[in-house]
């Protein structure tokens, strides 16, 4: 065998088997597609009848910014035949792989993926064998031919820094996601374009990275408050962060907004009845679920798409949680 492995290795790719390394499996599949074996598999897959299934695989259904994508996926789904089969990763790259094994012997009609890491190996794999799919929300680089539904992470990030900026705020903080995520990065350029423009110094110790969770959120806040100089504006890279803020300057006796304002990110329904409410960027989640449905069930039929890449706009919802600028001696 020109993968070098062995016949019982090679069989259980055949069978989709998950006990097989994901490096060796696209050896494998590589060899048995240059000798032409996996486009007679193809060619009768497609000649079998649909299993009436989408695949859908999100990270984690813990916060609620899966689950409003969720929510638009069935949606559109509702109006259909088809069923949706939902699958969490918990943010491992080994059970996005047990789940590709799954749906490789033509189980699945199509797939949606909210992708737990940047770059994910899995999606080369689904186009050889003919699965149609759309990425939502793809934290990493994508190709240009890559059907995917995502957000203007930067004109979010501008348009809640501009807002901050306006009520006379200058020490601005920002607590990011993971540095290696493309939404963080062009949520950090937008805030950077803003404080340019508004011929602000940026502070690189008000710059924050961390995971999307309420934890990081804390941990950020508790270490900003005690800079020599904190700062008087927070924006949060999503409103489950935000609320770990909210909970830090409530730890140290610190009220919002009239001590510090808050911005988040998302508009979750959480944002709106927590108090005081959250002043955020809506991010159109349960559009781009909807979005990414339609667009699926186009490649599906062996239609074209309009367009591969699609970007919704976000907007900036305000509340109760910004005030201006009053005075710079903070509350103690």
């Amino acid at each position: 065998m020109k993968a070098g492995v062995s016949a019982p290795t090679v069989s259980r790719v055949l069978h989709n088997r998950p006990d097989v390394a994901p490096e060796t499996r696209r050896r494998v599949e590589k060899a048995l597609e240059d000798n032409g074996f996996m486009r007679d598999r193809t060619k009768h897959a497609l000649r079998k009848e649909s299993s009436g299934i989408v695949d859908m695989i999100v990270p984690t259904l813990t916060n609620l910014y899966s689950v409003e994508i969720v929510r638009g996926v069935e949606e559109v789904l509702q109006r259909t035949k088809l069923r949706l089969a939902l699958s969490v990763t918990g943010e491992f790259i080994r059970l996005e792989q047990q789940w590709l094994a799954k749906v490789l012997n033509g189980s699945t009609d199509g797939a949606i993926l909210v992708l737990a890491h940047g770059q994910s190996q899995d999606l080369e794999t689904l186009r050889r064998h003919r699965i149609p799919f759309v990425v939502v929300d793809h934290r990493g680089e994508l190709g240009a031919d890559v059907p995917s539904v995502g957000a203007t992470n930067w004109l979010g990030g501008r348009t809640a820094t501009e807002y901050l900026t306006s009520l006379g705020h200058r020490r601005i903080a920002m607590i990011s996601g993971p540095s290696e995520h493309r939404c963080s990065r062009d949520r950090i350029a937008g805030y950077r374009s803003a404080m340019e423009d508004a011929n602000i110094a940026i502070d690189p110790n008000l710059i924050c990275f961390g995971a999307f969770t309420q934890q990081t959120g804390y941990e950020q806040t508790c270490k900003l408050l005690a800079l020599p100089e904190r700062p008087t504006a927070i924006f949060a890279g999503n409103d489950t962060q935000a609320m770990g803020v909210y909970s830090a300057l409530h730890t140290h006796g610190l009220s919002v907004p009239a001590s510090m304002s808050v911005v988040g990110f998302d508009d979750v329904p959480i944002a709106s009845v927590v108090t005081p409410a959250l002043t955020t960027v809506r991010q159109p989640l349960v559009e781009m679920g909807r979005v990414a449905t339609t667009m699926l069930l186009r490649l599906m039929a062996g239609e074209p798409l309009d367009s591969v890449r699609v970007e919704l706009t976000t907007t900036l919802i305000i509340r109760d949680s910004c005030a201006p600028l009053r005075s710079p001696v903070m509350e103690r």
